[in-house]
């Protein structure tokens, strides 16, 4: 029987893009002739929940709870005003879809959406939205519609419910089974039910020989084993496996017998060999003794590991083009959450998600999984092949918009990617993950933001240089300031992830980091950021050697089911939790340029030591240095296109030249500069060379030998007039 695979990623990940890992495994298998068909049923299972006759169902599900116990006064209004919701709600989705823009007028009247809780946060948040335009304004304010509901949902009908994740307490740190086990033995929930009535429908309709379900989170654990329990039970003779990134990490050390009860495989890191192993004949249907690439599985009543394939891992060559087909791409809704601009932009528009790598080429952040496959593999994609892939999803989506998500991509096949972008006049809008790295100079980065990229995200983690060099990021804070300011001078948004509690930091050197960050946001160098607590995980080198880093495990013993998260004691006996609230606040006004004048104390209710850190540290940090010297194998590209030429002669003290005068035309502005006749001709056609739309590129060393056939002193020219505003606008030293 030919093999048929049904791909899903299970509820909950986001709204508003569609999670890639599904899509890559499809345009694999379309490379190997294999039948597939691919679901989110996350967005499925939240357009039937949120529309006229879903709501209709919850509200009579949810008003049951009334008449058993007290609700919240928050509760009770939202189930008062159900007509209104009801009457609002496939508007609303329709809006938040990008189909219904002119009922942003409507909603920005503030008398047409019901508002519950979710709306009291208007008053302060005022001034944050008050630059921003119509459609956003809606977006916001539908949002918070949505919330409102979910705060219903959860109160009284599911309390696991989230529009991102669902039951996530269930799969977090879940050293064993014993938790989840018991909650699929429930009947269930009113969420459940709508799940399994979609994966019904689509079991009977594409009738597959092997369930493929990818669980990148925590919050799709539940689902994905209450979606495979429910096939296993109607279904016996279908196959399914789990992959992903929540078994890639968690389940490395899994031993309990019972998760085979739900599923027959899972499998670790890249999944295309494996998935390709599963998709041969059974050998009770004639085929080879079946053999595993890194899968799990229950024999003679044990979990064993096999990974007897003979075949290779594919090169990143060789795995074609994601495809998106079958996903719903016109139904994801755009959220405007909250007012962080890096995390407006996962919930907000449609992204085509890629990677420019496998695995990091850095690879040696201490807190990080660099032990794990798919950070220590590094593997670039050629740029030409990248882009091949670029357009094949625009022509397949009809979206122009790409969220690389890296680990760290790589600043030399950045660069490769954007001259090859601008090569081919392809108008792309793109954002990734980077490290603070000093490869990315002010010239570099206008030739990202030229090529479609408009921001960035890396890891400033702790702004600290003993700490930086503990983790091993391999940069200092000066130099992330020069780079970020690299970044925001040509007009890319800059987002930091940040950290405090890492193992062995002292109070006085998160004092020291909010300092350096509140200076990073005041200079204007940073525009977004995030603190997050450090965690200890069993695969970074913290986790396996933690006694190099201060701390002691907590726990030695492996858990039977989850194994990732490591609870540890930290030498310096602080409490990192106190500082969660204070970092968060002034980080939130930071964003949005002020308080900046406020002391470090007033963010904390306990007695914090005053900031060692001078107060002009960063602005001394950004001090420019003239760049003299540029490296023989530098190339130098022109972005500006060619120039109108005049000649005119020049007459000083009886001495008559003749001149040139160039003007070129940019975007914005026009400009002129002016040279003698043969140095400016000279100049006309090494531009032709190097301009952008050339695929050949031209060092520095080549143009000075170039220019040196005709003329003396190439230096002399170089550091002239003329070419200092041409490097104004577009000649750049890559």
């Amino acid at each position: 029987m030919k093999t048929k695979l049904f791909l899903i990623t299970p509820p909950f990940t986001q709204l508003n893009t569609p999670y890639p890992a599904t899509a890559y495994i499809k345009g694999f298998l379309n490379t190997k002739n294999i039948e597939s068909v691919q679901a989110d049923l996350g967005i499925e299972v939240i357009l039937k929940l949120f529309s006229k006759e879903g709501l209709q169902n919850l509200f009579t599900v949810g008003g049951l709870k009334f008449q058993v116990e007290e609700v919240s006064d928050n509760s009770k209004r939202i189930f008062a005003l159900q007509d209104e919701y009801i009457k609002t709600i496939d508007s609303v989705i329709s809006f938040l879809q990008g189909k219904n823009p002119t009922l942003a007028l409507q909603i920005c009247q503030e008398d047409y959406l019901p508002e519950a809780s979710r709306f009291a946060q208007l008053e302060e948040l005022d001034w944050a939205f008050g630059t921003m335009g119509t459609q956003d304004k809606a977006k916001h304010l539908a949002t918070l519609y949505l919330e409102d509901i979910s705060d219903f949902i959860v109160e009284c009908v599911d309390a696991n419910f989230g529009f991102s994740r669902y039951a996530e307490r269930l799969g977090r740190s879940a050293n064993s089974f014993d938790e989840l086990y018991e909650a699929l033995q429930q009947e269930p929930t009113y969420i459940d039910e709508i799940l399994l009535s979609i994966l019904k429908e689509r079991i009977e309709m594409i009738q597959p020989t092997l369930f493929l379900i990818s669980v990148p989170f925590p919050g799709n654990l539940y689902s994905a084993f209450r979606s495979a329990q429910w096939v296993k039970k109607h279904y016996p003779e279908i196959k399914i496996s789990m992959g992903g990134g929540f078994p890639n990490t968690e389940l490395r050390s899994l031993s309990d017998t019972r998760v085979f009860e739900f599923f027959d495989y899972i499998t670790l890191d890249d999944g295309e060999v494996p998935i390709e192993e599963l998709s041969s004949p059974d050998p009770s249907e004639g085929g080879e003794p079946r053999r595993y690439k890194r899968t799990f599985l229950l024999e003679n009543g044990e979990v064993v590991y096999k990974n007897d394939s003979t075949k290779p891992d594919y090169k990143q060559s060789q795995l074609g083009t994601p495809d998106y087909s079958d996903l719903l791409l016109d139904k994801y809704i755009s959220v405007i959450e909250i007012v962080n601009p890096m995390h407006r932009m996962w919930s907000d528009g449609r992204w085509n998600k890629l990677t420019m790598a496998h695995g990091c080429y850095w690879g040696k952040c201490t807190f990080c999984d660099i032990s794990l496959d798919y950070i220590k593999v590094y593997e670039p994609v050629a740029a030409s092949l990248l882009c091949d892939r670029m357009e094949e999803m625009i022509a397949q989506t009809g979206e122009n918009g790409f969220h690389f998500v890296d680990e760290a991509a790589p600043p030399a096949l950045m660069r490769s990617l954007a001259l090859e972008i601008l090569r081919r006049k392809l108008s792309v809008t793109w954002w990734t993950n980077i490290r603070f790295e000093k490869s990315f100079t002010a010239d570099l980065c206008i030739l990202l933001k030229a090529s479609g990229c408009i921001a960035v995200s890396g890891g400033l983690e702790v702004a600290s240089d003993r700490l930086l060099k503990l983790i091993d990021k391999g940069v200092t804070v000066e130099q992330v300031a020069k780079v970020t300011r690299n970044f925001t001078e040509a007009g890319v948004m800059v987002h930091a992830y940040l950290m405090y509690g890492y193992p062995t930091q002292t109070i006085q050197e998160t004092v020291d980091s909010l300092e350096m960050v509140r200076q990073l946001f005041e200079v204007g160098v940073l525009q977004s950021g995030f603190w997050h607590q450090f965690a200890m995980t069993a695969h970074s080198p913290v986790g396996l050697y933690p006694e190099k880093f201060g701390v002691v495990k907590e726990t030695e013993a492996i858990g039977t089911f989850a194994n990732n998260d490591i609870n540890y004691t930290d030498s310096t006996g602080i409490d990192h939790d106190q500082f969660s609230f204070g970092l968060k606040k002034s980080l939130f006004n930071f964003m949005h340029g002020i308080c900046f004048d406020y002391n470090l104390q007033d963010w904390f209710d306990f007695k914090i030591p005053n900031t060692k850190i001078a107060p002009d540290f960063i602005i001394e940090a950004l001090q420019e240095e003239n760049e003299f010297n540029i490296k023989p194998s530098a190339k130098i590209v022109w972005l500006g296109g060619k120039p109108l030429m005049e000649y005119f002669t020049k007459t000083k003290k009886g001495n008559s030249w003749e001149m040139m005068r160039l003007t070129f035309h940019d975007k914005k502005e026009s400009f002129t500069i002016q040279t003698n006749k043969e140095e400016g001709e000279w100049l006309v056609e090494i531009l032709s060379k190097i301009s952008v739309s050339n695929s050949k590129t031209f060092s520095f060393s080549e143009i000075k030998a170039d220019f040196e056939t005709h003329f003396e002193d190439f230096e002399l020219f170089w550091y002239s007039k003329p070419i200092a505003t041409l490097k104004e606008f577009g000649l750049l030293v890559l």
